[in-house]
């Protein structure tokens, strides 16, 4: 006894011994199954085979040869008491039996023990109601892989009274990121059990539902789904929920000829019809949203929105649906904003952009980020509106985030005033619809089946009326497929995954659905999305109230009218902007109109004066008719200044190209006409009085027909121009826009000042044209006066002051023409220098030309009292007189030529003169004695016809060779510097040579 006593309390210590270093170390390795091995993670085969112990938390995977396949704990982790995890349970490598076997068409197949099909399986074998078994009830999976037994069938009994199952393979997510199966479950089941208790609907058949939880995972989906569609039973129609699960579901189900519909799916993207051929959904797509939006944009006359969303496929889907509506609507997306993460960015560009009526899509944690970065860039208020989803917690804008620095306070500041569209999923009416229950009669029943749990705790328990609607939905949709399906010699029975006949008969059931469920009306549009009503409410306070609802399958608003805003009304959709004209002032207008009438008044003044006084010769020296012609031209340039004046103020706008007509006329032919009256008379001063003598006489008898041809022609160029003008390009109204002005006071509000002008499509060219010929002409104008400053002339007594008005009208045309177009934009100014320019222009034209001759005729009395006769022959007399004065003109200087002739005569006889002078007094020594004195020289041999008189005049008593008397002595007659004396002129002949 003491011997085995110490044996055993020496191998207790050894154990202990052991346990501590595993401890302290890992775990030692262990053997791999029968055909199979471990990997081992991280190591080489030579650390393999030198490595006895393994840390801890190593894994190890073990793998199986061949086919076969592992069954039992496929990894095992090191534990930190030096052993492995599930070492109760033992894996094994098996040879696994074909998966048909597992499966049985109208029947049940029990796998025992549970798992996959291998090595030892046992598979029981049973048929569904109405079915016969045919082969052995059960079948062994052999050491070979093989089963034992061939695979029984279940076929149809003819002689079965009772009901038949049509199964429905359902996903609920009963946990994961939206446990929405927690509540839909039971409101399908609750569904199933009145479905299959009716008499009216399927009488013949039976529904039963197969569901998974699908954990919301489109991975866990996927291996839910293959186990769904290779396990029997034939499941006739396909439940998901979640959108991913969906996604996956709806693109896979039509290879199976399978119709999909879910209870809980809201992406917009699962409105494809091309992609998902069979998806129906009874819960609303996320764009469903979108009509509601866009019917209070137009209830509130809104045409510009703004958009920001979180960027996820799900907001962008719906945000493309909203640009596509609010287009067809007329309303316009002004700035589209996105963020991932941080939409401080996204924000400062609304504010920056004057957004104001803003659509914001993003889920709720982003929701706080957006309105804290809302607050601080004062994107809220009176002036601005946003629009958000409405499954928002009522209180998401008091949760406390640690991802932003605003108070609650901040917050509650911020979202003031928002409105919320969210998708009605329970009907607001108390009506019975196709389940004989009320919204409130199903909320109590399913608030009974839940066992009392809290609805808010209890996920999915908004979409719960939706997925009792579905079953609904389905099983109305069957029954509607029965008589048509039996009218072909098909049963609902019948159905297989091949069998597209009936797959297409329940997608034309499901398409034409209407009936009242417990969400509301249920009906599917195009797309297979549900449409449903939707409800608007309003933040007033800091807590949400129901302002309406809209119907889209029939486009009805119900509206409350109870909403309230923090200004007057709604705001507007952007900055109210007004449009004003510019109206020229009426003070001016009436100031300078009344100076152009009075100038008007002194023109016809002027004009009558020069008419009734046309006889006196003062003024018949000043060419009466083309003074006549410039007062006209004055009178015309004046009126152009009351069209100037006008403008839509006193005309509509249809009257106004005719107020530009008038404008435009009446200053160019009263410019034509006044200026180029004087044109003319300067211009014919000039020609006669600065050319050559010899072409004087023949300008000199200009007639006056000449001259009026002259202003004609000017007129006629001005005429065709303004006509080719507005031929071509007529003139009409344009409006020009200012920068906004902002108004007095807060006013959400910016004032446009609008101004008309008078335009033509190219205007710029023809004004470019009429002020390059009219400015040639005045520059032509200014240079005749200058030249003809000093010329005096009886025949135009009042050049001068014809020269000195052309001096001032061009001056202040050069001057007006260039500043009237820089001040184009300035009304007042624009109107005041033109039409000032115009009427200083005519005052100082009436005033230099007629005032004069007024002046004259009443200070020297110079009437037309005169009889008639002494006027003619005051007339006759002035033109011989006149006619005397060109004869004596003429003879003077032909006699000034003859003189000239004269003088080159003696200049050369003194030059002959003075060369035998000098030969003389060179011989004068040698012959003094003998000369005591020179003897006269002899008279030169002149030409006679150089002496002979002028022709007209009497030759000399004396022979035809002797001088004239008055040229007999041409040492009296030349003085040395070679002029003629005047007094030595022949007194008979001093009236040829001097005027």
């Amino acid at each position: 006894m003491a011997l085995s006593f110490i044996l055993s309390l020496l191998l207790w210590s050894f154990s202990l011994a052991v346990a501590s270093r595993n401890i302290t170390e890992g775990c030692a390795i262990i053997r791999p199954p029968r055909d199979g091995g471990i990997r081992y993670r991280g190591l080489t085969q030579e650390q393999i085979r030198s490595v006895q112990v393994l840390p801890v938390d190593y894994e190890i995977e073990y793998i199986c040869r061949g086919n076969r396949m592992i069954v039992g704990p496929k990894v095992r982790k090191c534990l930190p008491d030096g052993t492995w995890t599930d070492l109760n349970q033992r894996s094994k490598c098996l040879l696994p039996c074909a998966r048909v076997w597992t499966s049985l068409e109208n029947g049940r197949v029990t796998v025992h023990p549970p798992g996959p099909a291998v090595e030892g399986t046992i598979l029981h074998y049973s048929c569904l109601e109405g079915f016969i078994l045919v082969g052995r009830n059960s079948t062994h999976c052999t050491k070979l892989g093989k089963w034992d037994s061939p695979k029984p069938v279940c076929h149809y009994d003819r002689h079965y009274t009772g009901k038949k199952k049509l199964y429905i393979g359902a996903l609920f997510p009963m946990s994961g990121g939206w446990p929405g199966g927690q509540a839909c479950l039971p409101a399908a089941q609750m569904a199933l059990d009145l479905v299959n208790k009716r008499t009216d609907i399927l009488p013949d058949y039976e529904l039963e539902l197969i569901y998974y939880d699908s954990m919301c995972d489109p991975g866990e989906a996927t291996k839910l789904l293959y186990d769904l569609l290779y396990t029997e039973p034939i499941k006739i129609l396909l439940m998901p929920g979640c959108s991913s699960v969906s996604t996956l579901v709806a693109e896979a189900a039509r290879m199976w000829n399978l119709i999909v519909l879910s209870y809980g799916s809201s992406s917009p993207a699962l409105s494809n019809r091309q992609r998902f051929p069979t998806f129906f959904r009874t819960h609303p797509s996320a764009t469903l949203h979108n009509p509601t939006r866009v019917q209070l944009f137009q209830k509130w006359k809104w045409t510009k929105i703004a958009t920001i969303q979180q960027t996820t496929e799900v907001f962008t889907s719906t945000l493309d649906d909203l640009e596509q509506r609010v287009k067809e609507a007329g309303i316009e997306i002004s700035v589209r904003q996105s963020f991932l993460t941080d939409p401080a960015v996204a924000v400062k560009n609304l504010k920056r952009q004057d957004a104001r009526i803003i659509v914001g899509l993003f889920y709720e944690t982003e929701a706080r980020k957006v309105f804290c970065e809302v607050y601080k860039e004062k994107l809220y208020g009176k002036k601005y509106v946003w629009f958000l989803i409405g499954w928002y917690a009522d209180n998401w804008f008091k949760i406390k985030d640690p991802s932003i620095n605003c108070t609650v306070e901040q917050m509650t500041e911020a979202v003031e005033g928002h409105v919320t569209t969210e998708i009605v999923m329970l009907n607001p009416e108390t009506v019975r619809g196709a389940s004989n229950l009320t919204s409130q009669e199903f909320l109590a029943q399913l608030m009974s089946k839940l066992g009392g749990k809290n609805p808010e705790e209890t996920g999915g328990f908004q979409e719960a009326p939706l997925a009792y609607d579905a079953v609904w939905a389905l099983a109305l949709a069957l029954n509607k497929t029965v008589g048509p399906l039996k009218a072909k010699g098909r049963r609902l029975e019948d159905f297989n995954y091949n069998n597209k006949d009936i797959t297409a008969e329940i997608y034309r059931a499901l398409n034409t659905s209407s009936f009242e469920g417990v969400s509301g009306h249920v009906v599917f549009d195009a797309q297979g999305s549900r449409m449903a009503w939707t409800l608007i409410e309003q933040l007033q306070g800091g807590s949400y109230k129901k302002i309406g609802y809209f119907d889209m399958t029939k486009g009805n608003l119900s509206w409350y009218g109870n909403d309230r805003w923090i200004g007057s009304g709604p705001p507007a959709d952007q900055t109210v902007v007004i449009q004003k004209f510019r109206y020229l002032s009426q003070k001016l207008f009436v100031s300078v109109s009344v100076f152009a009438g009075l100038g008007i008044l002194m023109g016809i003044v002027c004009l009558t004066f020069n008419i009734y006084n046309s006889n006196v010769r003062y003024i018949q020296n000043s060419q009466p008719y083309l003074n006549n012609m410039t007062a006209v031209g004055c009178m015309m340039a004046l009126a152009a200044v009351f069209p100037l004046g006008i403008d839509g103020l006193h005309v509509r706008n249809s009257q106004f190209p005719v107020v530009c007509q008038f404008r435009l006329w009446l200053l160019g032919l009263g410019f034509s006409l006044a200026y180029g009256s004087m044109f003319t008379k300067i211009w014919w001063v000039h020609t006669v009085f600065t050319k050559k003598d010899e072409k004087k006489d023949k300008r000199k008898h200009l007639e006056p027909w000449k001259l009026y041809a002259t202003v004609g022609a000017l007129l006629v160029i001005d005429i065709l121009s303004l006509m080719i003008w507005q031929i071509v390009d007529p003139l009409h109204i344009t409006v020009e826009k200012f920068t906004k002005e902002a108004p007095k006071g807060d006013v959400d509000q910016l004032i446009e000042p609008l101004l008309q002008h008078c335009s033509s499509e190219k205007m710029n060219t023809w004004l470019g044209v009429v002020y390059g010929y009219k400015g040639l002409l005045l520059l032509l104008g200014i240079f005749l006066a200058y030249e003809t400053k000093s010329v005096s002339t009886e025949k135009i007594n009042d050049h001068r002051a014809v020269g000195m008005a052309i001096y001032n009208v061009s001056v202040l045309c050069m001057i007006t023409a260039p500043v009237t177009m820089i001040l184009s934009s300035k009304q007042d100014a624009s109107f005041a220098f033109a039409s000032l320019a115009i009427i200083f222009s005519v005052y100082i034209t009436l005033v230099v030309l007629f005032v004069p001759k007024m002046r004259r005729l009443i200070t020297r009395g110079e009437w037309q009292s005169d009889q008639q006769e002494t006027m003619k022959t005051g007339s006759s007399t002035n033109n011989n007189d006149e006619e005397k004065s060109r004869q004596l003109e003429r003879e003077n200087k032909e006699l000034q030529k003859i003189i000239q002739e004269k003088e080159e005569r003696v200049s050369e006889l003194r030059n002959q003169l003075s060369e035998r002078q000098a030969l003389r007094s060179r011989k004068r020594p040698t012959s003094s004695n003998q000369n005591h004195s020179s003897p006269s020289l002899p008279a030169p041999q002149n030409d006679p016809k150089s002496l002979l008189p002028p022709p007209g005049y009497p030759l000399p008593a004396s022979d035809n060779h002797s001088l004239p008397p008055t040229f007999s002595n041409s040492s009296t007659l030349y003085q040395p510097d070679g002029k003629i004396n005047r007094n030595n002129c022949h007194p008979g002949r001093l009236q040829l040579l001097y005027k």
